[in-house]
């Protein structure tokens, strides 16, 4: 869709990364109304903080902001990778995909997303089913930094491999572990999840 602006910010929406969590339609109703004809971001109805503040809960980063006096959307002091029950990776940090830089992405750990290596929900009709609980590693020793890039790169027919400084949480916010590398398994096959094992080699998996 086409950029939506106002006096201090223009808004963007990339539909392809979009996982529907809902959270600007429940955050700004007055403001974010899917279906409506002409344009469902309706942004004249809120100030620009709520507006940045409901952008910013966007976990796939399909909604973003420029502001207009040239700020860019802060980034947070300590990189994450929160589990989903049953879905996908909600990265937060300073993401880099390629020559893609960005703050927001839902990561595939299913295996069938259309749309790799960013979720798409197919995890709901594939009936995936991996703990946001897992048990957290005792071993895991703190950080000498928190912050700072997280590179992300595909394996060709495996992981999905993060070199950076990161916290590896559980969806209630406790920490799992603590690494600079991390081997997401996106084939949906781990014995080990999040983590690969390897097992996309036995399952043949085959994806870019």
């Amino acid at each position: 869709m086409r950029p939506v602006e106002t006096d201090d910010l223009t808004i963007e929406f990339d539909a392809k990364t979009c996982i529907h969590a809902r959270r600007c339609v429940l955050g700004l109703p007055n403001v974010f109304k899917p279906g409506t004809k002409g344009g469902w971001i309706l942004a004249d109805q809120a100030d620009t903080e709520a507006l940045v503040r409901v952008i910013e809960a966007c976990p796939s980063g399909a909604l973003s902001y420029t502001r207009k006096d040239g700020a860019d959307e802060p980034l947070p002091e300590v990189n994450t990778a929160r589990l989903w029950e049953n879905g996908p990776v909600e990265l937060h940090g300073e993401i880099v995909i390629g020559d893609e830089v960005r703050s927001r992405a839902t990561l595939c750990r299913c295996g069938k997303s259309a749309n790799k290596p960013y979720c798409d929900n197919s995890h709901i009709q594939a009936g995936f089913e991996a703990t946001s609980e897992p048990a957290s590693n005792d071993a895991a020793e703190p950080l000498e930094a928190r912050d700072g890039p997280l590179n992300v790169r595909v394996a060709p027919n495996g992981p999905v491999i993060i070199s950076g400084n990161l916290e590896v949480v559980a969806g209630s916010g406790r920490q799992v572990d603590t690494t600079t590398k991390f081997y997401l398994c996106r084939c949906g096959a781990s014995g080990n999840k999040p983590y690969c094992d390897g097992s996309h080699k036995e399952a043949g998996f085959t994806t870019d």
